[in-house]
């Protein structure tokens, strides 16, 4: 089996860490703490004109031919720098989901959007609570919505939101106008600026409506893609948790000398290449459009607990100074928390595997 990466990809890779390290300073998690968008517009910028908002989509819409494990390179570079931004969002939450159960001309009109860098935010149904969340009803050849979606990253920066709602009792996604909708943004332990939706009886023309699968796929391909910036992530802080051990000194030699720590470590370690293959063969069926809704709750289950047991041990190893605001474990660990709970967290996505497996 071979898991090494193409020439492509390891260019992928290498671009965006370089660009991303440069970066970090100035549009990273500690910079954009606080801001109202979360996010840097001249960052943005910088990622649409390298093509990364068209990554994952053909080039007949506007894309560059790549693939989601092409796109999933990124976002685990993004992790490993701790750089807000929509990019996850707007491509994997909302655009692969368009790109796998969209017509030609919703694909030729949205994905190209996208690959422009037209922000869209995803509004998947609650993975907890599947009966819930907004309706639609028919109206002549229109649709109206009703209801809220909550924990929306960057809907005020959207232009437009893929809101999944219940049509008949199934689930249908809707592409809807950002201005149609009241938002309102919510204070979080994260920095992805998650948002408050109400959907006052929006409108929305029959040519905005993709099918079950495509209501599906938002979550499906939105939890895999925050695998990708989580495995990024955690291997950022057994990086500076290695270094630290290398170079704090404690009764007169490193502190990476010490068999705990060494063991700590050593557990980091495990967990961060166990969440790398968990992650990347769930990226790797979605990529070969294969049937992966087993192995992404598989995957999610294990890498939002991974994570969090690497942001402990960090803390662990650093004692103090990784608790205090000036140092960038807490943001990890921040970091950690609220991404193990977006698209369901460890617990729900057991059950759910529990019920793959005919349990009674």
């Amino acid at each position: 089996m071979d898991l090494s990466l193409t020439e492509d990809q390891e260019l992928i890779v290498s671009t965006a860490r370089e660009l991303l390290e440069t970066r970090a300073a100035t549009a990273g998690a500690r910079a954009m703490d606080g801001d109202r968008a979360g996010y840097s517009a001249a960052l943005w910028k910088e990622m649409v004109d390298l093509g990364w908002t068209g990554l994952a989509f053909p080039e007949e819409h506007g894309g560059v031919g790549g693939d989601f494990l092409d796109v999933c390179l990124l976002f685990e570079q993004l992790g490993y720098a701790q750089v807000p931004s929509p990019l996850l969002t707007s491509v994997a939450s909302c655009g692969m989901p368009i790109a796998r159960s969209g017509t030609s001309e919703q694909k030729e009109d949205w994905l190209n959007a996208i690959s422009e860098g037209h922000i869209a935010a995803a509004a998947p149904l609650p993975w907890d609570r599947p009966d819930e969340g907004p309706t639609a009803t028919r109206d002549g050849t229109d649709f109206v919505l009703n209801g809220t979606a909550t924990f929306v990253p960057y809907a005020a920066s959207a232009e437009n939101i893929l809101v999944a709602a219940r049509l008949d009792g199934e689930p249908h996604a809707f592409w809807v106008d950002a201005s149609s909708v009241t938002i309102r943004p919510l204070e979080t332990v994260g920095i992805d600026r998650p948002c408050h939706i109400d959907l006052p009886n929006v409108r929305v023309p029959a040519a905005n409506v993709l099918n079950t699968e495509a209501a599906d796929a938002i979550p499906l391909f939105g939890a895999a893609a925050t695998c990708a910036e989580m495995v990024g992530a955690a291997q950022r802080v057994l990086d500076m948790t290695v270094q630290y051990a290398t170079e704090r000194e404690q009764f007169g030699r490193p502190i990476g000398s010490f068999q705990a720590v060494q063991h700590h470590c050593a557990d980091m370690a495990i967990d961060v290449l166990g969440s790398r293959f968990i992650a990347f063969e769930a990226i790797w069926l979605l990529s070969a459009n294969r049937d992966a809704t087993q192995e992404v709750s598989m995957a999610k289950a294990w890498v939002s607990e991974a994570y969090e047991r690497v942001c402990a041990l960090g803390h662990q190893v650093h004692g103090a100074i990784g608790f205090t605001a000036e140092h960038d474990l807490h943001l990890f660990s921040r970091h950690a928390m609220a991404t193990s709970l977006a698209f369901g967290d460890g617990d729900l996505h057991y059950e759910t595997l529990a019920t793959t497996l005919n349990l009674p």
